[in-house]
């Protein structure tokens, strides 16, 4: 899987399942610590979060860091 492909499973993943959760980019911003801009650049693939920052995101949404990183 290439780096672009990864980071665009990525992006559609963490942008579905706030949605299904009725999560606004802002709280799930402010639940991870993080700015809610950088949320915005992550879903639209403008950013290629760390690891780190995919792991505070799944937390803050409550599902496996596998659960991002599948297509």
């Amino acid at each position: 899987m290439s780096k672009s492909v990864i980071h665009k499973t990525i992006a559609k993943n963490i942008a579905r399942i706030r949605k299904e959760k009725g999560i606004t980019q802002e709280a799930l911003a402010y639940q991870a610590g993080l700015n809610s801009a950088y949320i915005g650049y992550i879903e639209r693939g403008e950013r290629k979060p760390t690891l780190d920052t995919i792991e505070k995101i799944a937390r803050s949404l409550k599902v496996e860091t596998k659960e991002l990183l599948s297509s």
